[in-house]
């Protein structure tokens, strides 16, 4: 082989090692801090015409109001949140380990973006996994779609274990 053929292949190989290396710090760089994540523009439903009669859902409870029987707070019971208390205030409530997340969780066995809970039309809250590796489990049982919660049922996110209070 001439000489210039064997510095070449060093130099082709030392670039494949290198880009390596780039690309082993930029994994372990996003398994540490997380990826950043963009919001979409959410497409808006349009209004219904003003001639139309809005008599069309009696039982639906003013924004302002809860029902009665209703949870007013989000407690963590279990996990390295253990006695943190969040105030139910019809907001959607996001849990997992993005640092944007409403709860932020502190758990190796929680996605990202794991769970999030937020209230239905009816007054009712409703958790919905968001296709955690782990999974979410509402009392014993996995969650593959948007369940109600009842009040005192524990949601589990790997260690950490959720309640909804009165």
């Amino acid at each position: 082989m001439s000489e210039l053929t064997l510095t070449v292949m060093r130099l082709g190989f030392l670039a494949v090692l290198w880009l390596f290396v780039i690309v082993a710090v930029q994994v372990i760089r996003s398994d540490l801090f997380g990826t950043r994540v963009t919001q979409r523009a959410v497409a808006r439903r349009p209004e219904p015409a003003p001639q139309q009669p809005r008599r069309q859902q009696p039982q639906a409870q003013p924004r302002g109001r809860q029902r009665r029987g209703a949870p007013t707070k989000l407690v963590i019971t279990e996990g390295s949140l253990a006695g943190t208390t969040v105030a139910l205030q019809g907001q959607t409530i996001t849990l997992g380990r993005a640092h944007d997340s409403t709860i932020v969780l502190d758990d190796d066995y929680a996605s990202g973006r794991h769970a999030r809970i937020y209230p239905d039309r009816d007054g009712q809250w409703i958790v919905e996994d968001l296709g955690s590796t782990n999974g979410t489990y509402l009392d014993r049982g996995r969650l593959t779609t948007p369940v109600p919660i009842p009040p005192g049922t524990p949601i589990r996110i790997g260690k950490t274990v959720i309640e909804l209070r009165k």
